[in-house]
């Protein structure tokens, strides 16, 4: 029997999800590209997002700058363009308007030669039978014959004067029309001129204004620059001046032998601060030098007498390794051709065995799925 109810381990539990969270953390960092880094320097990459941010700030705020004062001169276009089109506006209404008053078709004095109601204002051809109207073959009136003429002309001349009277009068009034029109026309011009005056103003004020901006935006940069780099001069004055000094009152400069003294005894010395040797010192390596030139000349003598020895032994050696190596090339060649047959035996055995692998063995090659398996986890 099998005792199946036993109790949950949570501790163990705990442990075995928080490996599994640890691994698939892992695996996250280890097989995504994007948030493995190696080496980065995060102080300067913030401070280049910092500076970018900056730059991109100042930048916003110019297009911004420029933007606004676009927009103001899009603006100031459309009031100008509108105002244009409302004086052309004015100009046509008052020119219709003039037209409608006082240039109807029945004011002309040719009007009754093309009046379309002629026919139904004229009088009946025969009144009576003085009808002054009646030609020569009603026999009312003959050729020569002009009883009304003083009449007629005084009419006329009546007529004539009336006509003149009124045109004069009609030219006064569209002259005095035309001054007023005028006159309400360059009032008109002025007011848009003053209007146009005060906005390019603005403008002016307000270009000026940025422009003051930016100088002070650019003088305060002048000023941190300029505050930055005095004080990194005096700081590298500073150190300078201090190298200085502790080049000069240092031990390197005044030669002092005390700094050589090495701890590990009183025959050596610590080469970074050794000034030299006294003539006693100098004295003792030149008996030491003469010593072993003395030395070497002996070593020299008995090489040369070694070397007399080794060159006969060399011949010797020579003319005997010539026969040893006779006899080594034919156990060689026969050793090679041993080696031949067992390697085309070799060959033929692999070869067979190969077939053998290719169509008895390996007949199941693996699939895509076989190599997906791989490289799933970071153990």
């Amino acid at each position: 029997m099998y005792k199946l109810d036993l109790p949950v381990d949570y501790k163990e539990s705990a442990a075995i999800e928080r490996r599994r969270n640890m691994e698939e953390q892992r695996k996250s960092r280890i097989f995504n590209a994007k948030t493995r880094t190696i080496g980065v320097d995060l102080q300067a990459l913030q401070q280049q997002i910092n500076d970018k941010k900056q730059q991109e700030d100042y930048e916003k705020r110019r297009a911004d700058a420029f933007a606004t004062d676009s927009i103001r001169n899009d603006k100031i276009s459309q009031l100008l363009e509108k105002r244009q089109q409302q004086d052309v506006f004015e100009l046509n209404r008052a020119l219709n308007e003039f037209r409608s008053l006082h240039q109807q078709p029945d004011s002309r004095r040719e009007f009754d030669l093309y009046d379309p109601d002629y026919l139904k204002k004229d009088k009946p051809a025969r009144v009576s039978d003085d009808d002054p109207r009646c030609g020569i073959s009603s026999l009312q009136k003959f050729e020569g014959e002009d009883l009304n003429s003083k009449a007629r002309n005084k009419y006329q001349q009546e007529q004539l004067r009336e006509w003149s009277i009124e045109q004069k009068r009609e030219r006064d009034q569209a002259k005095r029309n035309q001054d007023q029109a005028d006159r309400l026309y360059e009032l008109k011009m002025k007011e848009l001129d003053l209007r146009a005056m005060e906005l390019q103003k603005a403008e002016e004020d307000c270009r000026r204004n940025i422009n003051v901006a930016t100088a002070d935006y650019n003088n305060a940069l002048k000023r941190e620059r300029e505050e930055k780099d005095r004080l990194h001069k005096q700081q590298e004055l500073d150190d300078n001046m201090t190298e200085i000094a502790n080049h000069v009152f240092g031990d390197v400069l005044t030669e002092n032998p005390a700094v050589a003294q090495s701890a590990f005894g009183p025959h050596r010395v610590i080469t970074d601060r050794w000034k030299g040797m006294s003539p006693q010192q100098l004295e003792d390596i030149r008996q030491q030098q003469e010593k072993q030139r003395l030395e070497k000349e002996r070593l020299a003598q008995e090489q040369k007498l070694r070397d007399i020895e080794h060159d006969r032994q060399r011949v010797a050696n020579a003319r005997a390794g010539m026969l040893l190596e006779r006899e080594h090339d034919r156990k060689r060649e026969e050793l090679n051709r041993r080696m031949a047959d067992e390697n085309r035996r070799l060959a033929q055995e692999q070869t067979s065995h190969k077939e053998f692998l290719d169509k008895e063995v390996y007949t199941n090659p693996p699939t895509a799925s076989y190599f997906m398996q791989f490289n799933t986890s970071t153990r």
